[in-house]
């Protein structure tokens, strides 16, 4: 039997069924990886808000065409931009300028988390974290910028010596942030180690705005023990949906049945198609080759026979052959993700 259940079951003993609850399940941003194509895919399996990759303020001020092109967005459900910058100034521009009157965001976010060498050494991303004083400035002036409600995604604090993301949390509070989102890592973790799952628990009991946990969720069962241990009201994903956006599915479905059905062979090929076919009416047929390797690698993961398939597709340039070495992969093994 390939569907997964619960492990502990209902004290009535015919395996635990509950009613879906009101938490949300969000894609996180993630650079290179969670531009539209990718977003409208997560969307139709069940995603329930998106984050665009994170967009240089800076970058949009001067009319940067490869910034541009980060912010095409379609009818895909409920999304918010994320910004990073530094410059209060220049976040409340781009706010009132470019944000305010697009109907197709529901809010901007402030990206404090990014842990990148070239974001951090601009003093940007988490880098703001060691920042409060200018933190508190950057929030109100986009709070003060904006018609929409205004989100920040932080980290616990630059490393595990300065621990300071409820200082944080109260000041962009006390600033009239709507939502924080808390990647439970420090930014010298990068995306090493455990989540502290707890802290996210402590930020929820500490603020009166909602709270968006992030970090370590792979499964269905970590999405419903998130939630258990922090009672937050979001759950964001991030590394786990590469390449898995059915994750979404699984999710809603084990929170309304206690059971969930594995990733077919079958519809993780035809899913992987049409997304090379979404970036290529995107970026062009050469772009979007090079761009969907990475994701390639993260679709077939799991499945026997992957690593050939992977390593022939690798060195593709045609989607022609692609193709064709996607359906004798897709024709071959198990029919299940192990």
């Amino acid at each position: 039997m390939h569907e997964r259940t619960k492990q502990q079951e209902c004290a009535m003993g015919t395996g635990c069924r509950k009613e879906p609850v009101s938490v949300f399940v969000s894609l996180a941003p993630l650079a290179g990886v969670s531009d539209r194509c990718f977003r409208e895919i997560c969307f139709h399996y069940g995603c329930d808000e998106a984050t665009t990759e994170m967009i240089s303020a800076q970058a949009l001020l001067y009319d940067s065409a490869r910034t541009e092109r980060m912010l095409d967005k379609g009818m895909e459900g409920k999304l918010t931009v994320q910004l990073f910058g530094k410059d209060p100034s220049i976040l409340a521009q781009v706010i009132r300028e470019r944000f305010n009157t697009d109907n197709c965001f529901q809010a901007v976010e402030l990206n404090m988390g990014c842990p990148a060498p070239k974001i951090v050494r601009n003093g940007e991303g988490s880098a703001l974290m060691r920042d409060p004083k200018l933190s508190a400035e950057i929030f109100r002036a986009m709070v003060e910028a904006s018609t929409k409600p205004i989100y920040v995604k932080m980290r616990l604090g630059w490393d595990e010596n300065s621990i300071n993301y409820l200082t944080i949390a109260h000041i962009a509070e006390e600033e009239g942030v709507s939502r924080i989102t808390l990647h439970a890592r420090t930014r010298e973790q990068m995306y090493a180690g455990k989540a502290n799952w707890g802290a996210i628990a402590h930020l929820k009991d500490a603020v009166n705005v909602q709270v968006v946990g992030n970090g370590d969720v792979t499964t269905p069962e970590e999405a419903e023990e998130m939630e258990k241990q922090t009672r937050c009201d979001g759950i964001a994903i991030g590394r786990a949906a590469m390449g898995n956006p059915f994750l979404f599915r699984q999710i809603h479905a084990y929170r309304s049945t206690g059971t969930y059905a594995p990733v077919s062979r079958e519809e993780t090929v035809a899913v992987l198609l049409d997304h090379y076919m979404r970036e290529i009416t995107c970026r062009g047929e050469q772009r979007a080759i090079l761009e969907m390797r990475k994701l390639m690698a993260c679709y077939l993961s799991g499945f026997s026979g992957s690593a050939r398939t992977k390593a022939a597709i690798m060195t593709m340039t045609d989607m022609t052959e692609i193709r064709a070495e996607l359906e004798r992969f897709r024709a071959q093994g198990d029919l299940f993700r192990t």
